[in-house]
């Protein structure tokens, strides 16, 4: 399988995919430490995927999102953004209800 395929196959394994530094309990940059937390504060159930652990995915993510930076959350197949947005949208509140449509988080 190459890379492409694997991507394609972690983003269908679960309707919120974290791509980031680390794990949510150990994670190895603060941004991906933020994205986790605020992941974590709206009870949402998310798959994670540590890019440390697969250099040869963390290179052909960049390309397959187009989005240079880690992390990288999907949710439904779709990048929503890295850490800044999804800081944004949990501020808002915009977070919750995406995750609560994706069937991420029980009311």
């Amino acid at each position: 399988m190459d890379t492409t395929e694997k991507i394609k196959t972690e983003l269908a394994s679960a309707p919120v995919v974290l791509f980031m530094k680390g794990t949510p309990d150990f994670p190895q940059c603060g941004f991906s430490a933020q994205t986790a937390a605020a992941l974590n504060a709206v009870g949402a159930q998310f798959k994670h995927v540590n890019i440390f652990e697969e250099p040869e995915l963390r290179e052909a993510l960049k390309k397959y999102s187009n989005w240079p930076t880690y992390p990288q959350l999907y949710v439904n197949g779709e990048l929503v953004g890295g850490c800044d947005i999804t800081l944004e949208m949990y501020r808002s509140g915009e977070l919750k209800k995406l995750l609560q449509d994706a069937g991420a988080v029980t009311a």
